[in-house]
């Protein structure tokens, strides 16, 4: 997925992640917008990398268990960058927070995806 849309990490803060992804043919909806689908499909790698550099990876995985997105503005073309940061990490269960910004710096998304801390059998 983060191959085909284009998906690059351009930035790693102590605090935050950050990732750019293309407005084309590939993220665009029929209208000529930015897919909803392709603003989620960023949300959830960010997070999911975010919090998969919380854990031990050869004794936990994490996978997501809910997600959700408010699309604030329309997106024609150029990039997005997103930014991941922390709301809650816990033991079992993290929460993230992505913000998406066009080329002006104006939000077009907020997301939220909580992540299940599974131990490896």
């Amino acid at each position: 997925m983060v191959d085909h849309l284009g998906i690059e990490f351009t930035a790693v803060g102590e605090d935050y992640l950050e990732a750019t992804m293309p407005v084309d043919h590939r993220t665009k909806q029929p209208m000529g917008l930015l897919h909803g689908g392709a603003n989620v499909a960023l949300a959830e790698t960010m997070g999911s990398l975010a919090a998969s550099l919380t854990i031990d990876l050869s004794k936990q995985a994490c996978v997501g268990l809910e997600i959700n997105a408010n699309h604030v503005r329309g997106v024609k073309d150029g990039k997005v960058k997103g930014i991941v940061k922390p709301v809650h990490v816990g033991k079992s269960t993290q929460i993230w927070e992505i913000k998406i910004y066009n080329e002006s710096e104006q939000l077009c998304c907020i997301s939220r995806i909580t992540m299940a801390i599974l131990d490896k059998k």
